[in-house]
């Protein structure tokens, strides 16, 4: 009996059973409606291959792209204090954190590294929108500090990536005082004549906008990414007006002036590699490499295939052997 249930019974149900399907192997385009195959979401940079739009990528994808062969150099950041309000809503917290830490898979809301884009060196530092909305907290104000003094200290530009929904309401005050602590971080960086690039990503709003994430020198955004200060819906409850199609995105606010360029994220590595070496005065960026030529042996070349000092007058060249050589050759000799 135990041989038929522990054996011939699962053994006929392994058979007929239906097999079982992962559920993240699909991904629906929220804007097309498109299903997308999780491989090629993954190779396009989780942007949709049928209608371009640019869905969130967490920082280490981002970076893995970024960074020549996928390879970077996490730079530590010093931890704050942990809840130093004791602030409690729904939840406590620590309890939020805790949350938040277990679903990203991160320890805070953003992410520096360092290491060479396109052979340029670089410290880059990316918002992760899925922890918290990526909201500032001291934890975000001492990433962007030292992300600014690495890059002072080793001499490289600085490219941040923002996605924030504002302030992180947990830490009340302490949260807004990181928007004059990293103005000032960036404020060093134009004092050491390093570049400082801003890329924008969906969506940046709130204190963030306010404050480092426009900054750059040079500002850049992902198509359709939602840039604002306050948002839409609320501005529209204030005024009580309807407001124009496309507001506060990327694409109105270049044709407005506020940014330098809208790229789509696929080919965000080489402009930021172009303008990076412009602004550093390096040379213009290599797209490829070419294999190195093949080292002749010397032991192969005998003497035909010797110099023009060696040629006799057997070795002469296709000059020698022309029409005029040919009758000369036929004429016949005079009799002594």
């Amino acid at each position: 009996m135990n041989w038929i249930s522990n054996y011939v019974r699962p053994t006929i149900n392994s058979l007929f059973s239906r097999r079982e399907v992962p559920e993240n192997l699909w991904t629906k385009c929220e804007e097309c409606g498109t299903m997308l195959f999780h491989r090629e979401l993954s190779d396009n940079l989780k942007v949709c291959t049928n209608c371009g739009h640019h869905m969130p990528i967490t920082p280490r994808a981002r970076f893995a792209a970024l960074f020549d062969g996928g390879v970077f150099t996490e730079v530590k950041v010093p931890e704050p204090i942990a809840d130093p309000l004791q602030f409690r809503d729904q939840k406590k917290y620590v309890d939020r954190i805790r949350d938040a830490r277990k679903a990203s898979g991160e320890k805070e809301a953003m992410l520096v590294a360092e290491g060479e884009m396109g052979r340029t060196p670089i410290v880059a530092a990316a918002q992760d929108f899925s922890f918290m909305a990526g909201s500032m907290g001291m934890y975000v104000g001492n990433a962007i500090i030292v992300a600014a003094e690495r890059a002072i200290k080793l001499k490289r530009p600085l490219v941040l990536f923002s996605a924030a929904g504002g302030a992180r309401m947990q830490e009340g005050i302490l949260s807004l005082m990181q928007m004059p602590r990293t103005t000032v971080a960036v404020e060093m960086l134009k004092e050491a004549g390093l570049p400082y690039i801003v890329v924008l990503t969906h969506p940046t709003t709130g204190g963030v906008t306010a404050s480092y994430a426009m900054l750059g020198d040079v500002q850049i955004a992902e198509p359709g990414a939602l840039i604002c200060f306050a948002g839409p819906r609320v501005i529209e409850q204030t005024i009580r007006e309807k407001l124009p199609e496309g507001f506060q995105r990327a694409e109105y606010l270049l044709d407005h002036g506020m940014l330098d360029r809208v790229t789509p994220r696929t080919k965000l590595k080489d402009e930021l590699v172009a303008i990076l070496r412009m602004l550093t005065g390096a040379t213009a960026p290599v797209k490829g490499e070419l294999p190195a030529p093949e080292a002749s042996d010397p032991a192969a070349s005998g003497p035909a295939a010797s110099g023009p000092a060696d040629s006799g007058p057997a070795a002469s060249g296709p000059a020698a052997s022309g029409p005029a050589a040919s009758a000369t050759s036929a004429e016949p000799q005079p009799a002594p």
